[in-house]
């Protein structure tokens, strides 16, 4: 199944994940779809409608649409939903009405064309890491975008990568990885499916990146090179909810979802569906990146070593590169119980980051008296003199009211007067609002992750005897490596003076000498290499 978190089509399509682009920071994800499915979504004549602030939208105005198309609202009877004792007379009067005259459909028998509202409109773009993590379901706490984004970096994820999460929770590290991770899709899913990945649309021809994708994916499953997140969950539930939801958004081709307490009993890749058994090799993930988010991660440390458990279980690490880790702890004792463990397992490089995320809101003031009228303006004096030249011409006018003079006779100071306030009107309503005002910066109120301590370290690989003849074998060819003797004080001067009474002799200074003597360095090395 072809997933629209990793490459997704040009245009959306039925059954799809779409997010609904609120405002900047709110999102609402949602299953494309042109048939009723639940009883939620009945008692629209449009079909399946999805309603927020901004408006109503049939999902007939969406489907078929350019990913980051404006969708504009939608009027919508929503009257007479929840009346459930007039829906035989309803369907009656419905066909009366078509057979007397032709229906007005929107690419399904029975639906409504939908009709444009006078405001309000969204933007549909397709689902990413970033935005399904601001409007996914929170079932615990959220590794947030500014988290995930630094920890996969240091994980050094990217495409092939094996990485292991324990702690699956609400899923929002598990997205990030799996497109991190990425490298094609396998074989079988071209096999077993359309094009599409869905039911019905098999005429949907895949695009050429998606066909370059599955063919590499092919190759690397044969040398097992292949992309993969593997994450465990002890909660039941959660498994079995984040098992759905890979299921639904295509990634369960990429992410293997377990549920296990990894305290007990590892990292393995085996449960009650799967043939392999804990003590066979193929159930090791070969991990190269492991991400911990657990209360006590030094617990879970003891599976995380290159060497045979003594009931023959294979290593979970990759024996052939390095492997990095991170655990996240919302605790400073947790972070020093964990370096402490690491030490203790011959993990190195260790580090401690905190993450503090702020964004900067720019934008810009506008405080004076002639920005009386603007949307979004302070309309007070801006200044002392600004202050007094108001108040001056505020009590001119309380004087003339007094004195009983209209405010517009037909004096020669009367028009001028008349004349400047229509200019300033005039000047007002032409300035340019984006160029006014003070430029003013602030950052926000409250961050938008979670008070946690990264803990980073690294396992190098294992270098045995065989590697290093290998290595010697491979590299020699090219390489001269000559035993180097030290030499003392005394013999350096005793050279330095002995090249120096050499130079003087042929009549060089120090400084040709030693241009001279560089290139036949070069040359002779060339020499020897040849």
């Amino acid at each position: 199944m072809v997933s629209t978190f990793l490459t997704p089509y040009p245009h959306t399509q039925p059954n799809d994940l779409a997010s609904l682009h609120l405002r900047r920071d709110q999102s609402l994800p949602v299953i494309l779809s042109t048939q009723v499915t639940s009883a939620s979504d009945q008692g629209y004549a449009e079909g399946v409608v999805t309603n927020t602030r901004f408006g109503s939208f049939p999902h007939s105005t969406i489907i078929d649409r350019l990913w980051g198309s404006q969708i504009r609202a939608s009027k919508v009877d929503t009257g007479s939903r929840g009346r459930p004792g007039r829906a035989k007379k309803r369907k009656a009067d419905e066909a009366l009405d078509e057979s007397s005259q032709p229906s007005n459909v929107a690419g399904e028998a029975g639906v409504k064309q939908a009709e444009v509202a006078e405001s309000g409109f969204i933007h549909v773009l397709p689902p990413t890491p970033e935005n399904w993590t601001t409007s996914l379901p929170h079932r615990t706490q959220v590794v947030y975008t500014p988290d995930y984004s630094y920890i996969l970096h240091r994980l050094r994820a990217r495409p092939g990568s094996r990485l292991i999460e324990a702690g699956s929770g609400s899923g929002s590290f598990t997205h990030a990885a799996a497109r991190a991770v990425f490298s094609g899709y396998p074989k079988v899913a071209l096999d077993t499916a359309d094009t599409n990945g869905k039911e019905g649309e098999a005429d949907v021809e895949a695009p050429e990146s998606v066909k370059r994708r599955t063919f590499q994916a092919g190759r690397d499953e044969e040398t097992g090179n292949h992309g993969q997140v593997f994450t465990y969950e002890f909660h039941r539930e959660r498994h079995e909810k984040v098992k759905d939801e890979m299921v639904q958004h295509g990634l369960d081709s990429v992410v293997h979802a377990m549920h296990r307490n990894v305290y007990n009993d590892g990292f393995l890749v085996y449960d009650s569906n799967s043939t392999t058994t804990p003590s066979d090799p193929k159930s090791s993930p070969r991990a190269n990146a492991v991400f911990l988010d657990l209360p006590a991660p030094w617990e879970a440390l003891p599976h995380l070593t290159r060497e045979p458990a003594l009931d023959g279980r294979p290593s979970v690490l990759d024996p052939d590169s390095t492997v990095h880790i991170c655990t996240f702890s919302p605790c400073i004792e947790q972070a020093q119980k964990t370096v402490s463990a690491l030490r203790r397992y011959d993990w190195i490089d260790i580090e401690m980051v905190e993450m503090q995320h702020k964004r900067v809101e720019v934008r810009r003031d506008y405080t004076g008296l002639q920005y009386d009228g603007m949307r979004g303006a302070n309309a007070f004096a801006a200044d002392v003199d600004e202050a007094v030249s108001r108040l001056r011409d505020v009590e001119k006018r309380l004087k003339d009211f007094h004195a009983g003079k209209p405010a517009d006779d037909g004096s020669r100071a009367g028009k001028r007067r008349q004349n400047n306030q229509q200019q300033q009107q005039q000047d007002t309503a032409s300035k340019l609002p984006f160029n006014e005002g003070t430029l003013v910066h602030r950052t926000e109120p409250e961050l938008k992750t979670h008070t946690s301590y990264l803990v980073f370290a690294i396992l190098p690989r294992a270098w045995t005897e065989a590697d290093e003849t290998a290595a010697q074998e491979k590299w020699s060819r090219n390489v001269k490596i000559s035993p180097h003797a030290p030499k003392s004080q005394r013999q350096m001067k005793k050279q330095a003076k002995q090249r120096e009474k050499s130079h003087k002799q042929n009549g060089l200074s120090n400084d040709m000498s030693d241009a001279i003597e560089a290139p036949a360095g070069v040359e002779e090395g060339h020499m020897h290499h040849s």
